[in-house]
């Protein structure tokens, strides 16, 4: 690190100790929001970047900035630094500030600020940002001006290390802080002028990426370590269903499997697979003889996706067992839970008979359930477009063992319904199925928060694969730069570590990221389309599920009652923007899918840059 004496402004070189610190606690990635206040910290930034120890990313719009670094952090488990200038570019992180806070990410914002004798007499670009994210912070630290004085680059680092821990829910030993674990961490920098100076690193200079082992993140560092907790057991005996929510992880899965009990997962619990699996869970809490049978649930994660959960939660007679290794609230509603545990495990047990049909009837009827829903669909498809293999009927072919068509009669009866299939029109089913079972393990898939993502909860099979939502507080905001953020960190070396023996980047998925979002998503983070000249442009591909508005307000109760314009207009907000246009507009590739062949061929083609998949839908 140069020496602060070499640098003609306090500011950069204040600004630079602070970022080489950052590098050497394990941070990879920031994001830069231009500005004149923060210029000192920008430039070392990309200094940093030019040297190979740091991921630079830039967006000119502070919202959009923010998501983008939770989309990475999320991601990588690692804190992401996002910069921004003085006045309303930090009040625009709030958003993505809150969305870390409640879902547990690790980030660090270092805003940059006038100098405190200039606050409260009308300077320019001048508020109160100290305790402008009020208590959604794990830590906040309002510095003072550097000055050039000894000790300031100390001061830097110790600060730095300060905000990795906290970020990562951690103490000052490294040891996890349960309450309120993970999450993000603000660092207001008050600068003087000179704002910045020129300053290049030479090779010795350089820091090294991850190089402080007090404070070093390693692989999935925001996952508390089931040793560092202490873990309850639970015993045998009630008739238990384990649910898992967002963020839920495994662990939901293996204790389900481990206990032989029936398992609820949402598509964004990170434990939607597995034998136990009830997809069907919906209809089967309301069914006599399953849900009403429930004695005690064993609540993962966060639960958003459906009515039923909170209601089997809140059931006299029902204990309920709420799990999370860390965070700011528990799961509680009605304030019905009876414990709260950290990390729990079962008894090892050879399940009895009871057990076995407990979990038995569970999976079979979900199964049962999943197949009449896809039934039914399939002959509404029929008696719309006439394709008999859709119903289940059997349709031969006509071609015998050697290869050859034996019978033409069953031939041309074989090649119309083939037809018909590939010309049904695309409905939410049949769209949230297909990017289901594109997405393989080394792929990502991001759910907006729209009628798709519960769309796919109520149908999609089990399947081990990363799937991220922001479901902290399950807002629209920022999804497409969230997708882009996880799409850059799956794809991408991580700085400081070596290339894989096939030349792949280090951690390098090698995947596409496909996100599904609704065309209101869509267009209320439009901003965070533009990649500037320089950006990553990963492989993402965003299938937009475009219904003209708000379809998922048509669920409300009030919907059949309002006055239909009036309800229009203020809830449902119809839209006809040319995506196509948009698209081209940001300098994205296009994609239309509107039936069923045609979803599949867009699918199947391979996805080499940011690219909008548009795929029309009724209301």
């Amino acid at each position: 690190m140069p020496d602060a004496r070499a640098v003609a402004s306090p500011a950069t070189a204040s600004a630079l100790a602070l970022l080489s610190a950052l590098v050497r606690a394990g941070v990879t990635d920031v994001v830069v929001a231009p500005g004149s206040r923060s210029q000192a910290l920008a430039l070392a930034a990309a200094e940093l970047e030019r040297a190979g120890a740091i991921r630079l990313h830039v967006r000119i719009d502070e919202r959009g900035a923010g998501f983008l670094a939770l989309g990475l952090a999320v991601e990588s488990g690692r804190p992401a630094v996002v910069v921004t200038t003085s006045g309303t570019a930090v009040a625009n992180l709030h958003p993505a500030v809150l969305e870390a806070h409640h879902g547990g990410v690790p980030l660090i914002l270092a805003t940059a600020d006038r100098p405190a004798e200039l606050r409260g007499i009308r300077s320019n670009q001048t508020t109160m940002q100290p305790g402008i994210f009020a208590g959604a912070v794990r830590l906040e630290r309002d510095v003072t001006p550097p000055e050039g004085r000894a000790g300031e680059a100390d001061a830097a680092t110790r600060l730095a290390r300060e905000a990795v821990l906290a970020a990562l829910g951690r103490d000052a030993d490294g040891g996890p802080v349960p309450h309120p674990g993970p999450g993000p961490v603000h660092l207001n920098l008050q600068l003087r002028e000179p704002l910045s100076s020129a300053v290049t690193l030479d090779d010795a200079s350089v820091p090294e990426p991850g190089a402080d082992v007090a404070t070093s993140v390693t692989e999935n560092p925001a996952e508390v370590d089931a040793t560092d907790v202490p873990v309850a057991r639970l015993e045998h005996g009630p008739r238990t269903v384990v649910v898992a929510g967002a963020g839920a992880g495994p662990a939901a899965e293996d204790l389900a499997r481990s206990a032989g009990w029936p398992l609820i997962a949402e598509v964004t619990s990170g434990a939607r697979f597995g034998p136990n699996l009830v997809v069907a869970y919906r209809a089967l809490l309301r069914e006599p003889g399953f849900g009403d049978e429930v004695e005690r649930v064993v609540v993962f994660g966060h639960p958003t996706l459906s009515r039923e959960v909170p209601a089997l939660v809140q059931r006299e007679g029902v204990e309920v067992v709420v799990v999370a290794p860390s965070g700011i609230e528990w799961f509680n509603p009605g304030h019905a839970a009876d414990r709260f545990e950290r990390a729990v495990t079962v008894h090892p047990h050879e399940p009895t008979a009871d057990e076995r049909a407990w979990t038995g009837r569970w999976v079979r009827a979900s199964r049962m359930l999943v197949d009449e829903a896809a039934a039914s669909a399939a002959h509404e498809s029929v008696e719309r477009d006439g394709a008999p293999s859709a119903r289940g009927v059997p349709v031969r072919s006509g071609v015998d063992e050697t290869g050859h068509v034996s019978d033409f009669a069953a031939q041309r009866v074989y090649l119309r319904d083939q037809l018909a299939r590939i010309r049904t029109p695309i409905d939410r089913r049949m769209l949230v199925e297909a990017v289901w079972g594109a997405t393989w393990p080394h792929d990502r898939l991001v759910f907006g928060a729209s009628r798709l993502i519960r769309d796919a909860d109520r149908a999609v099979p089990g399947r081990r694969i990363t799937v991220h939502a922001n479901r902290g507080l399950a807002g629209i905001d920022g999804t497409v730069a969230t997708t882009l953020g996880v799409a850059i960190a799956s794809q991408s070396a991580t700085p400081g570590q070596p290339d894989g023996a096939d030349g792949a980047p280090a951690r390098s998925t090698g995947g596409t990221t496909r996100a599904i979002i609704g065309d209101l998503t869509l267009l209320h983070d439009v901003g965070s389309l533009l990649i500037g000249a320089g950006e990553a442009r990963p492989r993402v591909l965003l299938v937009v599920g475009n219904d003209g508005g708000g379809t998922i307000f048509d669920a409300l109760e009030v919907a059949s009652s309002a006055p239909s314009d009036a309800f229009d207009r203020v809830q449902y907000t119809p839209q006809q923007v040319d995506l196509s246009g948009l698209a081209g507009a940001y300098g994205w590739e296009y994609r239309r899918a509107t039936t069923r062949g045609e979803l599949d061929e867009a699918l199947g083609t391979s996805v080499t840059r940011p690219t909008i998949l548009e795929v029309p839908l009724a209301r």
